[in-house]
């Protein structure tokens, strides 16, 4: 795990993205889908993005997502799975906070089982005119296997005095205490696993619009039972 925090006046401006999608004043946003190409959104004043990223990946899979804050009291609420066996996914999140009073949160769980690799490279960058802006980001990571392999690279870079800006990243097993105490309940231990894995993305789970989320947990619940 890579941290990055850089002095603020080595800052550099990058350009808009012309070609992403316009969250416009006011508007409030919310989707939840399986990226099948790299995506960028740019949020205007108070506007509202809830989006949340689905990748359960049979082969390699490589998206970047950016959202660019260009009004003031945007908000931004980034959430996503994967879950992989024997597939790579890389996945690189760019938040950029140009404009004050801003607020980003951000949480991208993943498991990883057999030989599959996982990769999470999020930076988050504060401006010096984004005063008052709000930035949180959380990676965290479950191995299935000796062979499953998962590097998360978070990276903060701000150039703003008055801010909230925090992030989290593990990687690590299934919580055999956990495990021990279910099977003494006469929990069999493939089901006790199941019940694990769903209770890790359980907080990612919860941010799916709820039409979307009884059916979507059915297809993931199939899935890790098949790891």
């Amino acid at each position: 795990m890579k941290e990055k925090i850089i002095d603020k006046g080595h800052y550099q401006e990058k350009p808009v993205d012309s070609d992403a999608i316009r969250v416009v004043s006011g508007e409030h946003r919310r989707l939840c889908l399986t990226p099948t190409e790299d995506l960028s959104f740019v949020l205007e004043k108070d506007a509202e993005l809830e989006l949340c990223l689905v990748m359960m990946p049979v082969e390699p899979m490589e998206i970047k997502l950016r959202v660019d804050f260009v009004g003031e009291g945007a908000k931004a609420s980034l959430s996503g799975f994967y879950i992989c066996r024997d597939a790579e996914v890389k996945l690189s999140v760019e938040v950029l906070h140009r404009v004050g009073g801003c607020t980003s949160r951000q949480l991208f769980n993943g498991i990883v089982a057999g030989s599959a690799k996982a990769s999470f490279d999020g930076k988050i960058t504060v401006a010096p005119d984004a005063q008052g802006s709000k930035a949180f980001q959380e990676n965290h990571n479950l191995l299935l296997s000796p062979l499953a392999w998962a590097d998360t690279r978070p990276q903060l870079e701000i150039y703003a005095d008055d801010v909230e800006c925090s992030h989290g990243a593990t990687v690590g097993k299934l919580n055999e205490d956990e495990l021990f105490y279910m099977r003494s309940r006469g929990i069999p231990e493939p089901e006790a696993r199941v019940l694990q894995m769903i209770s890790f993305l359980a907080p990612v789970l919860a941010s799916v619009p709820e039409e979307q989320r009884e059916g979507l947990i059915e297809n993931v619940e199939i899935t890790v039972r098949n790891l």
